[in-house]
């Protein structure tokens, strides 16, 4: 078979172009080391500040993470506001009067655009604050992949459908981490997020008052600000570490072992079921959690970044260019 050197040249141009496409589809550690030199050390102390202010905050930044991630992949699209003519996911059941920290990244990004003008995206920003909100309240650190996109898009529809509610029994909570590209492994480990931050009556109502799988001391501890009836106190709060809800440590596997999980979605972890030995595991060892804690956060961080020319870079988070 003769092939003329015009075909061959056409081979090896797409080939090329191939091999640029796939690596700038890669994320990297160093992404903004040349474009950007002062990016973290601009993000950390307006983390630092913001849970200075309110410790919970913290908390909510890490689930900013999970919430966008979860959604079309890690692209910031969980930021952008509702207008007349587009819909995004701040309204989404899972978001809505739930999901916070919105200001913050709008400060954090205030301050990366007068360091480095049109460089840094919103959902990368998103990624080196969770990291920062988890090490500043006694976590392990891990080394944030950046060089991630903006969405120009969002999905209230995904969100409602991708993000596993409070409710969910154990297979739903693997079902939904598989859909991700994540393991069970990597589900249980993260749901370790819960050694910090906060949930809304509504979101434990059921679990405290109707199921059998909790200690009763610890039902009745969270009936006192919790009333019964839907809508009266629905958005009154409780930790979900009882002990040490600004403090991320492993108590959230132990109060597990001891029935005292706060979410339906919590206790389902350890409730006779092929969890059990990992939560276990935690309980056990903190070093063993943080381990696969942060390679469990690392990978999701991955999940369908938008790189190259895709997307683009925001220059305010709540809004496309």
């Amino acid at each position: 078979m003769v092939v003329n050197s015009s075909f061959m040249a056409f081979v090896s141009m797409a080939l090329v172009l191939l091999l640029v496409r796939s690596s700038s589809a890669q994320l990297s550690t160093d992404f903004y080391s040349s474009s950007c030199p002062k990016l973290l050390d601009t993000v950390k102390p307006a983390v630092q500040a913001a849970i200075s202010a309110e410790k919970r905050m913290g908390a909510s930044l890490l689930r900013l993470f999970f919430h966008d991630c979860f959604v079309n992949g890690c692209d910031g699209s969980i930021l952008l506001d509702d207008t007349s003519s587009f819909t995004g996911e701040k309204n989404a059941n899972p978001n809505k009067n739930s999901v916070r920290g919105f200001n913050v990244i709008d400060k954090i990004k205030t301050q990366v655009e007068k360091a480095c003008p049109g460089v840094v995206s919103c959902a990368d920003i998103v990624a080196i604050a969770a990291r920062d909100s988890v090490v500043i309240l006694g976590g392990p650190s891990w080394d944030v992949k950046m060089g991630r996109r903006d969405a120009k898009t969002a999905s209230q529809s995904a969100a409602n459908n991708n993000i596993p509610p409070p409710s969910s029994s154990l297979s739903n909570l693997i079902s939904k981490f598989s859909d991700q590209g994540l393991s069970t492994k990597d589900m249980i480990a993260l749901s370790g997020a819960h050694t910090i931050g906060k949930a809304r009556c509504t979101t434990f109502r059921t679990h405290i008052y109707n199921e059998s799988k909790i200690d009763s001391s610890f039902a009745k501890t969270r009936r006192a600000n919790c009333p019964s009836k839907s809508g009266s106190g629905d958005n009154n709060l409780a930790e979900l570490d009882l002990q040490t809800s600004t403090t991320f440590d492993n108590n959230y596997y132990k109060n597990l072992i001891n029935k005292k999980g706060l979410l339906h979605s919590d206790q389902e972890l350890f409730n006779g079921g092929s969890a059990d030995s990992q939560v276990q595991s935690y309980a056990n060892s903190q070093s063993t959690f943080n381990s696969d804690f942060t390679a469990a956060m690392i990978k999701m961080g991955d999940i369908s970044p938008l790189t190259g020319s895709n997307g683009e870079i925001r220059k305010n988070c709540g809004k496309i260019n």
